[in-house]
């Protein structure tokens, strides 16, 4: 059994209600960066068990927001020891814009997962880009490297759209089966 963790960062509870149906497609434990950029105790010690770690964070100005990215620059003393090398990695973002530049967040955290040496797992999936798709359905954003995500500035959690959440639960099967195939 491969041991999946999502370690992710949430400013207003809609990348975490992303992490968590990540974490429900991979049977993953979760683990929150708080609003000061810290892990909780015993994170790093998580991580470091862990066969797979999937990157949340939401999309703020072009980018990951400044707790994960504190959490990102922290991560040198494994990166260092080389503790997370070969490991699978994947990732996942959310923002209030349909581009939002999501694609710049998700990129680094490719060259994060890169930078520890671990495997990235793509998204793997179509867009559901036809005339006869639906903004609920499973990758309507049209992902690719990862699990993308849209929520309106003014939208609650619970307006959460369910084809960006289903997106986040199959991307998160995704990895944790190709985490279990590695592992052999």
């Amino acid at each position: 059994m491969t041991k999946t963790v999502v370690v992710f960062h949430s400013g207003y509870g809609h990348t975490q209600r992303l992490a968590q149906s990540v974490a429900d497609g991979a049977g993953a434990e979760l683990l929150a960066i708080d609003a000061d950029g810290e892990l909780p105790e015993g994170g790093w010690e998580t991580l470091a068990a862990a066969d797979a770690i999937i990157f949340g964070t939401p999309t703020y100005m072009g980018g990951p927001s400044w707790q994960f990215k504190k959490f990102a620059d922290a991560s040198s003393k494994p990166w260092f020891g080389r503790a997370w090398q070969d490991k699978v990695f994947g990732g996942f973002t959310n923002s209030a814009s349909l581009n939002g530049d999501k694609q710049n967040t998700l990129q680094s955290l490719v060259t994060l997962a890169a930078q520890h040496g671990g495997i990235w797992v793509s998204l793997g999936m179509l867009p559901s880009n036809a005339k006869a798709a639906q903004r609920n359905d499973p990758n309507n954003l049209g992902g690719s490297i990862g699990a993308i995500a849209q929520s309106p500035s003014d939208a609650s959690v619970a307006e959460m759209l369910p084809g960006d959440l289903e997106t986040g639960r199959r991307y998160g099967e995704r990895v944790a089966k190709i985490a279990a195939q590695l592992k052999g």
